[in-house]
């Protein structure tokens, strides 16, 4: 019940800050793809926690959510592939934009070098080889397909004005993601009161903002899904 009540205090935000944000710019505002985005966020809230614990644990042996972020990336991966959606669409294609890879690369050494020195400062200790196929694996791919992948589009959708900015067209859609997913975070409800944790939003809301940079200057999720993992794992190697 925790979870669900964040989910409804996270979708609330999301709801009155994106309206308050559109309004600043009705004619390119669609108040409908806001709502489409409320909804992704809520599916896939619900399968990454097997429904709030309602539905069966198939994997009970694993303290590791395996089932939640595999079925959340199949929900992603089918809605993604509707045709007024499209798997390219959304980056989910090997395909580089001519010279990002090269205009990347500064973004990609800073992005390790950042996560490097939150390993060395925070090391986690010893990590089970389990702990470690899963960090290498499923949070990058669920997390960057939803998050800089589908929500990023139907957001993009939301908010259709730009904003030319490092090399990239901005959108307010994309603020919002790296938001949300901050808040995913960040964001919870416990004892009968709402928490936010500005460390884990400054550590996952800004790293956030650099793979919606690298999802748009090149037009793919794969640096984005294979910078995630290593920010993730890279603690548990050193």
């Amino acid at each position: 019940m925790n979870g669900l009540i964040a989910l409804c205090g996270i979708l609330a935000l999301l709801l009155l800050l994106g309206a308050a944000i559109g309004m600043l710019d009705r004619e390119r505002f669609m108040l409908r793809w806001l709502l489409v985005a409320a909804v992704l966020v809520a599916i896939n809230d619900a399968l990454l926690t097997r429904v709030y614990g309602t539905a069966p644990d198939l994997l009970a042996g694993s303290d590791l959510n395996w089932q939640g972020k595999v079925l959340a990336l199949v929900a992603t991966l089918a809605i993604a592939a509707h045709r007024k959606i499209t798997w390219r669409r959304v980056g989910l294609t090997l395909a580089h934009a001519p010279g990002s890879l090269r205009a990347a690369l500064p973004v990609v050494l800073l992005y390790c070098a950042f996560f490097v020195a939150i390993a060395v400062a925070f090391p986690s200790g010893t990590a089970s080889a389990e702990d470690v196929a899963f960090q290498l694996t499923l949070p990058g791919l669920e997390e960057e397909a939803f998050y800089r992948g589908l929500l990023l589009f139907v957001l993009g959708e939301a908010y259709t004005g730009r904003t030319r900015f490092l090399g990239v067209d901005w959108s307010w859609g994309a603020v919002l993601s790296c938001l949300l997913f901050g808040m995913a975070h960040a964001f919870g409800f416990s004892d009968g009161h709402f928490s936010f944790d500005t460390l884990t939003m400054a550590l996952t809301a800004v790293p956030a903002f650099i793979a919606v940079w690298l999802r748009l200057r090149t037009g793919s999720l794969l640096l984005p899904i294979v910078l995630h993992n290593f920010g993730n794992a890279i603690t548990m190697l050193l």
